[in-house]
């Protein structure tokens, strides 16, 4: 058994939907749209096999989550680069993007080379070899 996707619920799809496109590699599907319920929906593949589908709907309130506190569920998106000079590089291009770094590079205590940073809505990307 394998998790199949992981589903995001976002305010702004598009912008969503292309800086996943841009700098982690997903392959956007067509759009899904739902007329009479206002739900929008693109799935993005990546070369792995995995998938993660991001979602708009009106009335869906904001995410309760900070850099400095967080809640039950969710936690992290977490991608592997391959190596700790592409963790050092995407980390650096993601910056220069304008995403808030929260940890640089370093490694942790359970021994993974990683960085942390937030993506255009606030949501933690984990940056791994």
């Amino acid at each position: 058994m394998k998790i199949e996707h992981i589903a995001l619920w976002v305010a702004n799809l598009e912008r969503m939907k292309d800086f996943y496109v841009q700098h982690f590699g997903g392959s956007a599907s067509e759009p899904y749209c739902n007329r009479r319920t206002g739900f929008r929906s693109y799935f993005l593949s990546f070369t792995d096999g995995a998938r993660l589908e991001l979602m708009q709907k009106p009335g869906i309130a904001a995410n309760a989550n900070s850099d400095q506190q967080q809640t039950l569920g969710f936690v992290h998106l977490a991608f592997a680069t391959g190596s700790a000079l592409q963790v050092e590089k995407l980390t650096e291009r993601l910056q220069a993007a304008g995403m808030r770094l929260l940890s640089a590079p370093r490694l942790t205590g359970d021994a993974y080379y990683e960085s942390v940073l937030l993506d255009p809505e606030g949501n933690r990307i984990e940056i791994t070899i």
